[in-house]
């Protein structure tokens, strides 16, 4: 920030943000835990189709109990995705917010939305 007298991360009309950032930050995956959720289940995928076409390094599964497997990763998968579209949208929230403050302290005007 030229000519200020602090950095965005200390300067004092950012604290509330950076509390807020702060207070989310034990609470999400890092950028490794989706993509761990996903290689487990491929590797889920991977084995079920392998036994159920009975490969040969593999104990055979029948379709019946196959399908539900299946029917129970696809469900996993739709939750993963749920909790990348809710992630998303709390950032987009958040980024919002502050740049709805920023709007008000520089145009001195009154909030784009009110609670």
């Amino acid at each position: 920030m030229p000519e200020a007298e602090w950095c965005w991360s200390h300067h004092p009309d950012h604290a509330e943000e950076r509390r807020r950032r702060a207070s989310k930050g034990g609470k999400r995956g890092g950028r490794g835990r989706a993509d761990h959720e996903l290689t487990a289940i491929k590797e889920l995928l991977e084995d079920l189709t392998n036994r159920v076409l009975k490969a040969e390094s593999v104990e055979p599964l029948e379709t019946g109990p196959a399908a539900v497997a299946n029917q129970l990763i696809n469900t996993r998968l739709r939750a993963v995705e749920q909790e990348r579209r809710n992630k998303e949208t709390e950032d987009l929230e958040s980024r919002i917010e502050a740049l709805e403050r920023a709007h008000e302290r520089e145009k001195g005007v009154r909030p784009w939305r009110q609670y």
